[in-house]
C-alpha cells in the first residue's frame, strides 16, 4: 500500500473512510497490510477525544481484520517448541560458573595436606579418596560444561596418569578470569587469542628455562621423583615401599624396541588386592599370579622349572557351529559316535603329551578324558584363564599362545619360568608363576586391613607408576609446588608489556590464573594465603629463582631442588595444554540448544495408549 494512500486531506475529524480502505485492501491484499496501518489509525483516532463512540465502532471491523492478519503471519519455527535455546554472553556465564563448580569440588584436594573425599556409588559403596580423577568419576551432572571439564580429568588420567586436580583447578580459574572481560562486552575471541598465544609462550619457555633432565639409570634420583608424587597421598607413611614397587614394576615391563622405550602399564602389569595382612607385606611378584586351582586333585601344585604349554582352544569335543540331527537305528552307531568323540580328544592330548610339558593353560574348558590323560603323564592342567592373564604368562615365560593342538611346535613351550606353585590365601587358591629369567609382566600383590584401604593403596600406586613411566620415557623435570606455575606467571606479566592492543588483558588474565596452585596449596595447609603468595611473588621478580615454591606441609616458600619436590615435565606440558584447549573450547560457545521430553512422552503417547488397550481388549476376548 503506497503512502499516497493512506494520505488525507484534512486531520482535523476522524477518517472514517480511510478505517474502511484498510479493511477492504487487508481483505483483498492481506500480505501487504501492515500493522503500521493499524497504528496510524489509532493515533488518528486518540487526537480526538470527542469521537470516542464514533472510534469505538469502526474500529470493530479494523480489529477484527487485525486478528485475521496477526494469524495469517505467524512466525516460522524451525526448533521444537519443547526445545530450550538459550544465546549469548548468558550462556558464556552458566559455562564459567558450572567449571568453577566443579573446581571448588576438588579444590581441596591439591597438596599433601589435602582433604578426602567420602563418595557414595549407586551400588551402596563406599569411596574415600582425594585423587581427582576417581571423585570426579563418580559425581553425577547435568551441566554440558561440567561434564566436559570431568571429561578432561579423565583424559589427563589415561594419557599421563597424574595431575588429575591440577588441571580441574587451573581450567576452572582460566575461565574464571576470562568473567570480567565478557561483562565488559570484549569479544571471546580476543581471550581466545590471548590464551592461545600465552601457550605457545608458555611452552616454549619451560622447554627452554625451567625444564632439567636426569640420568633414568640413576635408581635414587628415579626414587626421589617417585617419593614426591607420594607426598600428597595416603601411601605417604609407606613412601620407600611404595617408592621401590613402582620403580621394580616400570623396569620389569620396559621394553626396548628400534631405540624407543614402550612401558605398557595396563596391559602387563596387574594389580591382585587380598585383603588381610599388613600393606608392609605388599610385594612385586617377578611373574604372574591370578585366582585358579588345577582341574584335578591329583594334579602337581608345585613345580620348578616347568615347561608350560598354552592354549586357546578347548580340550574338549568339538561341536558344530551349526545344529545337525542324526538319527541311529542301532546300538553300534551310537558307540561309534562316542568313540569318535573320544578319539577327537585322545588326539589333542597326545599332540600335548608329545611335547612333553609339565604345565597346560587353556582359556577353554578341560574334558573329563583330558584331565584322565594329562594326570595319567604327571601333566597340570588349568582352565577357564582369563585372556589377559594368558598374555601375561605367555610375556612373563616365553611361550607362544597356540589355537590349535595340532600346530604345536616346541618353540612355543615356555621354559623361561622358574617356578609353578599354588597357595591357599584366605579361602582362596591362587597359582603363581614366578622366578622367571626375564618377565616382561609382573604382579603387584597387595595386602591390607580393608577392601577401601586396599582401594586407596591401588590408586596411590597407580599414580606412582605412571610418574616412573613419564620420567622413563621422558626423563625431563620441571619444580613441583607451584614453583613452575609462578615462574611461567612472572615470565607472562613481563611479556605482556611487549603485546600492543586489547590482547595485553586477557594474556596477563592467564599469569594471573596460573597462581592459583600456589595459592591452592597454601590454603589446604591452613597458611596465610595472601602473604605467602606476596612473598613467593617477590622471589621470582629475581632472576635465576624459578625453583622456588610452597612447602605443602608447612605453607611456606621454599626451594623445591631442596626438598626433592619435582614433577614429570610430560605432566606439566600435558595439564597446562589440557586446561587452556577446554577453557578455549567452553569460550567459543554461544548457543545451548537442549531437547526435552516432549508432552506426550512424559504424559505417555496417547496413540501408543490407544494401541497397547487394543491389544488389551483383544487378548482379554
Amino acid at each position: 500500500m503506497s503512502s499516497r494512500g493512506l494520505r488525507h486531506e484534512s486531520w482535523n475529524k476522524p477518517d472514517f473512510s480511510l478505517l474502511e480502505r484498510i479493511f477492504r485492501l487487508g481483505s483483498t491484499q492481506p500480505r501487504r497490510i501492515s500493522c503500521l496501518c493499524f497504528l496510524l489509525v489509532r493515533l488518528n483516532m486518540l487526537l480526538h477525544s470527542r469521537f470516542r463512540l464514533e472510534w469505538m465502532r469502526s474500529v470493530k471491523k479494523v480489529q477484527s481484520f487485525y486478528f485475521v492478519f496477526v494469524e495469517m503471519n505467524q512466525p516460522i519455527l524451525v526448533l521444537n517448541t519443547n526445545v530450550q535455546r538459550e544465546s549469548g554472553r548468558k550462556v558464556q556465564e552458566q559455562n564459567i560458573a558450572a567449571a568453577k563448580a566443579v573446581a571448588d569440588v576438588i579444590r581441596t584436594c591439591l597438596g599433601p595436606r589435602a582433604m578426602l573425599k567420602m563418595l557414595l556409588d549407586p551400588m551402596g559403596g563406599i569411596v574415600m579418596t582425594n585423587d581427582g580423577n576417581a571423585i570426579l568419576r563418580e559425581i553425577d551432572v547435568s551441566h554440558p560444561a561440567a561434564k566436559s571439564l570431568i571429561e578432561i580429568s579423565r583424559t589427563q588420567d589415561e594419557e599421563v596418569g597424574d595431575g588429575t586436580t591440577s588441571v580441574i583447578i587451573l581450567a576452572g580459574e582460566l575461565l574464571n578470569v576470562a568473567l570480567p572481560f565478557l561483562e565488559r562486552k570484549t569479544h571471546p575471541q580476543v581471550l581466545i587469542n590471548a590464551y592461545t598465544t600465552a601457550l605457545d609462550d608458555m611452552l616454549k619457555y619451560i622447554e627452554k628455562t625451567v625444564a632439567v633432565t636426569i640420568d633414568v639409570n640413576n635408581d635414587e634420583d628415579m626414587l626421589k621423583i617417585i617419593r614426591s608424587s607420594l607426598g600428597t597421598k595416603f601411601m605417604k607413611r609407606w613412601s620407600d615401599l611404595a617408592c621401590k614397587m613402582a620403580l621394580d614394576v616400570v623396569r620389569t615391563v620396559s621394553i626396548n624396541e628400534r631405540g624407543k622405550t614402550e612401558i605398557d602399564l595396563k596391559r602387563y602389569a596387574k594389580v591382585e588386592k587380598i585383603p588381610g595382612g599388613e600393606i608392609e607385606e605388599s610385594c612385586v611378584l617377578q611373574g604372574v599370579m591370578f585366582e585358579k586351582d588345577v582341574t584335578h586333585p591329583k594334579m602337581r601344585r608345585r613345580i620348578e622349572n616347568p615347561r608350560i604349554v598354552l592354549l586357546d582352544c578347548p580340550l574338549e569335543y568339538r561341536k558344530g557351529e551349526s545344529q545337525t540331527n542324526i538319527e541311529i537305528s542301532k546300538e553300534e552307531d551310537f558307540a561309534k559316535i562316542l568313540k569318535l568323540e573320544e578319539e577327537q580328544v585322545e588326539k589333542m592330548c597326545m599332540d600335548i603329551i608329545a611335547l612333553k610339558p609339565d604345565l597346560v593353560i587353556t582359556e577353554k574348558g578341560v574334558s573329563d578324558l583330558a584331565q584322565h590323560y594329562f594326570v595319567k603323564n604327571n601333566i597340570t592342567a588349568l582352565r577357564r584363564l582369563r585372556k589377559s592373564d594368558n598374555n601375561r604368562v605367555a610375556r612373563a615365560c616365553g611361550a607362544t599362545i597356540v589355537s590349535r593342538t595340532d600346530e604345536l611346535r616346541e618353540s612355543d613351550v615356555g621354559t623361561g619360568c622358574g617356578l609353578f606353585e599354588i597357595k591357599k590365601i584366605g579361602d582362596e587358591y591362587f597359582t603363581f608363576i614366578t622366578e622367571c629369567k626375564s618377565p616382561k609382566a609382573c604382579t603387584i600383590l597387595l595386602r591390607g586391613a580393608s577392601k577401601d584401604v586396599l582401594s586407596e593403596v591401588e590408586r596411590n600406586l597407580q599414580d606412582a607408576m605412571n610418574v616412573a613411566r613419564n620420567v622413563a620415557i621422558d626423563a625431563r623435570l620441571v619444580p613441583g609446588g607451584g614453583a613452575t606455575e609462578m615462574a611461567l606467571s612472572a615470565f607472562l606479566n613481563e611479556n605482556s608489556k611487549s603485546i600492543e592492543g586489547v590482547k595485553q588483558w586477557p594474556y596477563r588474565a592467564v599469569a594471573q590464573a596460573l597462581e592459583i596452585i600456589p595459592s591452592t596449596l597454601i590454603q589446604n595447609c591452613g597458611g596465610n594465603a595472601i602473604r605467602v603468595l606476596t612473598a613467593l611473588r617477590a622471589k621470582h621478580a629475581v632472576a635465576g629463582n624459578s625453583n622456588f615454591g610452597i612447602d605443602g606441609d608447612l605453607g611456606v616458600v621454599a626451594e623445591m631442588s631442596q626438598l626433592g619436590v619435582w614433577d614429570a615435565y610430560s605432566v606439566k606440558i600435558q595439564t597446562l595444554k589440557s586446561a587452556i584447549e577446554t577453557a578455549v573450547l567452553l569460550l567459543r560457545i554461544d548457543d545451548i540448544v537442549s531437547g526435552l521430553k516432549k508432552e506426550g512422552d512424559e504424559a505417555g503417547n496417547p496413540g501408543a495408549q490407544a494401541a497397547d488397550e487394543n491389544a488389551m481388549e483383544m487378548s482379554a476376548e
